[in-house]
């Protein structure tokens, strides 16, 4: 069981502490439901350093990360951020991630927390075949890594505070290396998996006492809090956006999976799974993911069928849960052709029973 920097303060805040990827980590302080609220309407702070980051360096970084990604990391300059994907070259997905370009020849690839050693292992490979070297080329930077997201449309107001550098006005997407906090070094990204807005804070392990105080400080005229994964979760499917597990893994494409506007088959760019992915995109797939709503009363989760109106299975849930903005039960999963159009009625089999649901477009929350 690995502890982040941060996790005295969650146990001496009350929260409720799960195993989560190899990580002791809070899952809610006050309840997901109020937690929620706080993100979507102030400000709130979840700590995210089980997240990985790897380091790619040298003049083949760009050939790299073009070849093992499916977006198009040409397309950065200095401060950009790209959300991305890792094809397995089989057709699946070997983890979601983002792309920072700090400078030429310089990037920060940021990857899930159950992936880490996967993710590590699948940049190596790929690297090594290229000339890459690790420990030198690319870097497995996860262990020294803190990492706060303060989330919500009155985050970077409160973060502007303790910066002397203009954090306000950034672009969704961007990120600077400012000095924050009286700390000097501090990865500063207008990023997030909330849909509410905010930042995410890379720092060293050693000053994330300081800057942890900091941020609550700073933000208490805002009625900043302590928000867990629960809401976490709520609050990314509430955007439709995919969990690395539940509607990505190494079964599904990007395509299946609504990843084509992050699916990029640039004439400069030949990356890992190129002529699969775009067969799919040109020929169709088969089952993609799509979001729902339930209209009789229910919640749909994990794994419970998706079904037509004669029975028959037509796809799996993947995610559910009752929206605590919207007010209703929503979830995504993977639905057979002829089903997916919007308003087209499914069911959701739970314990037993056909509940209706229905096709809706995601994202679910519009601000």
């Amino acid at each position: 069981m690995k502890f982040t920097a941060f996790t005295r303060f969650h146990e001496q805040q009350g929260a409720k502490m799960v195993e989560f990827a190899g990580y002791w980590m809070p899952v809610q302080f006050e309840g997901v439901n109020a937690e929620h609220e706080t993100v979507r309407n102030g400000v709130g702070v979840f700590d995210v350093s089980h997240m990985g980051e790897i380091w790619i360096s040298g003049p083949r970084a760009l050939d790299l990360i073009q070849y093992i990604t499916t977006n198009d990391a040409s397309k950065l300059t200095d401060g950009k951020v790209q959300y991305s994907c890792f094809p397995n070259g089989q057709g699946g997905i070997v983890d979601d991630l983002l792309v920072y370009r700090i400078s030429d020849g310089l990037y920060l690839l940021v990857v899930n927390a159950a992936n880490i050693e996967k993710d590590w292992n699948w940049v190596m490979l790929q690297g090594e075949r290229m000339g890459l070297k690790a420990g030198k080329d690319m870097i497995n930077a996860s262990d020294d890594f803190a990492q706060l997201a303060v989330q919500g449309p009155l985050a970077l107001k409160a973060m502007q505070k303790l910066t002397g550098e203009s954090v306000e006005d950034m672009e969704y997407y961007t990120h600077k290396t400012i000095e924050f906090a009286g700390v000097k070094d501090v990865l500063f990204s207008t990023t997030g998996y909330t849909g509410s807005g905010g930042c995410e804070i890379y720092m060293k392990k050693e000053v994330a006492g300081e800057i942890y105080h900091a941020v609550f400080d700073a933000g208490k005229e805002f009625g900043i809090k302590p928000i867990g994964l629960g809401a976490r979760d709520t609050l990314r499917l509430e955007m439709g956006f995919c969990l690395y597990g539940n509607d990505i893994n190494d079964t599904t494409s990007p395509i299946e999976a609504g990843l084509g506007w992050i699916t990029k088959f640039a004439d400069n760019k030949d990356f890992i799974d190129r002529a699969l992915l775009l067969q799919q995109k040109q020929e169709g797939v088969t089952r993609r993911l799509k979001g729902f709503e339930l209209i009789d009363k229910g919640i749909p989760r994990q794994h419970y069928p998706i079904l037509n109106e004669t029975g028959e299975a037509i796809g799996e849930v993947t995610s559910g849960t009752m929206a605590p903005t919207l007010r209703k039960a929503i979830g995504m999963g993977y639905v057979k052709n002829g089903y997916w159009e919007p308003g087209k009625e499914i069911f959701i089999e739970i314990r037993g029973k056909a509940l209706k649901a229905r096709i809706v477009k995601i994202p679910f929350y519009q601000r």
